[in-house]
């Protein structure tokens, strides 16, 4: 529907975001299937911004806050996305014998998802550090047990939930099975 539209009426501003937008997600797009290749890059971007803030000796108010988004989005990543708690509630259940129905892990925040927006996050917090007003003076070893302790409480608290709902929220690939040396190769002859 491109040729729908008024040309002419469009200005260069809205024309450049359209196409960047495009690209953008093109680039997202084709990035999908590189799991390892994007989480190197994430690592990169939080390097560099590491650097930043040691390099300044400030923004520990913006590192908390990031702190503090990361380990939200994290719950999401290792959370199921139906919570057997209330689905309990409702009658449902996941499975607790061999004959019940198979009900796979699906995850509240998706990988990719989850990757993007710790990348965003990482991006948005290093542009933060060039503004000033926004480097507060706090004592940040106060802030680093704080996130500290809020982490192994949230986790202590995840891991509990993971171990009585019995469910693992990772993938480690395709399961493999060894082959057992079938009767033929024992020497047997086949007919």
């Amino acid at each position: 529907m491109e040729g729908s539209e008024n040309d002419g009426n469009v200005t260069p501003m809205a024309k450049w975001k359209t196409e960047f937008s495009r690209k953008f997600q093109n680039f997202l797009d084709r990035s999908t299937p590189h799991t390892m290749e994007r989480w190197l890059g994430t690592l990169a971007v939080a390097m560099i911004y590491v650097l930043r803030v040691y390099y300044v000796q400030g923004f520990y108010v913006i590192s908390y806050g990031l702190g503090i988004y990361v380990l939200n989005l994290l719950i999401g990543f290792l959370s199921p996305k139906v919570d057997p708690e209330l689905e309990a509630l409702d009658g449902a259940s996941l499975p607790t014998k061999g004959s019940d129905e198979f009900k796979p892990f699906i995850r509240r925040l998706p990988e990719f998802k989850f990757w993007y927006a710790i990348t965003k996050a990482f991006v948005v917090a290093f542009v933060l550090t060039f503004f000033s007003m926004l480097d507060v003076p706090v004592f940040w070893p106060i802030l680093l047990c704080y996130w500290i302790f809020l982490f192994f409480l949230t986790m202590k608290r995840q891991i509990l939930h993971m171990i009585k709902y019995k469910y693992v929220p990772f993938d480690i690939g395709k399961q493999r099975y060894t082959n057992k040396k079938s009767a033929s190769s024992s020497g047997t002859p086949r007919n």
